[in-house]
């Protein structure tokens, strides 16, 4: 966001301040609603991380100054009134100050609902290394047997669909998910990466 696009906003309906909604960059979640008066919006330009403004304390404060749980700014974009933001932010640790991820509980639900958790899950298998998780085993084995995996279970879906077996074929299809996320994470990749991918080319072939 530009200086001239800072200034082009509608800081006097509020008196001086705009509502920033802040949101979870990979998979949308809503995270919370803070406010931003324009030395706190130049701050989190020139940072790159999320500075809000106190109207409590009445000062500037970085989200994540004395917790750690900092917030890296991805994009910053107004309403069509110029008088609101939409912040994506990429979070370390939790959001609300109770421990949770976002302050409104219980969350508000996503496009990608219990696929969040299944990756959230998958990650939490990875740190662990619990020795009984068949998830942590097959991230312990490395890309070569992940990405066997999902051709395993990649040709096991394409008999399915061949075999018009349509249980089967749920069956499958959840395994091949499944494993490929675990690929993709063996690998230091986000599932969130696929479908910025998806959305480039959605976008290219409109333009």
């Amino acid at each position: 966001m530009s200086d001239l696009e800072i200034n082009s906003l509608d800081w006097q309906k509020m008196n001086g301040l705009l509502p920033a909604i802040i949101q979870n960059a990979e998979n949308g979640n809503v995270l919370m609603l803070g406010y931003m008066n324009q030395e706190a919006l130049i701050a989190t330009v020139t940072s790159g991380q999320l500075t809000l403004f106190s109207r409590s304390r009445q000062r500037l404060w970085r989200k994540g100054e004395s917790s750690g749980n900092s917030m890296a700014v991805q994009s910053i974009s107004a309403d069509c009134d110029n008088d609101s933001l939409l912040i994506h932010v990429l979070p370390k640790g939790s959001c609300c100050h109770l421990g949770y991820s976002s302050c409104y509980q219980p969350p508000l639900p996503t496009t990608l609902g219990f696929l969040d958790a299944l990756i959230e899950l998958i990650n939490e298998r990875a740190e662990a290394n619990d020795s009984d998780s068949y998830t942590a085993k097959l991230l312990r084995d490395g890309v070569s047997r992940c990405a066997q995996k999902v051709g395993e279970e990649a040709v096991e879906t394409v008999i399915a669909a061949v075999n018009a077996d349509r249980e089967e074929l749920i069956n499958e299809s959840s395994d091949l998910v499944f494993h490929l996320l675990v690929l993709l994470k063996s690998c230091e990749l986000s599932f969130y990466e696929v479908l910025q991918c998806l959305q480039d080319r959605d976008r290219s072939t409109h333009t």
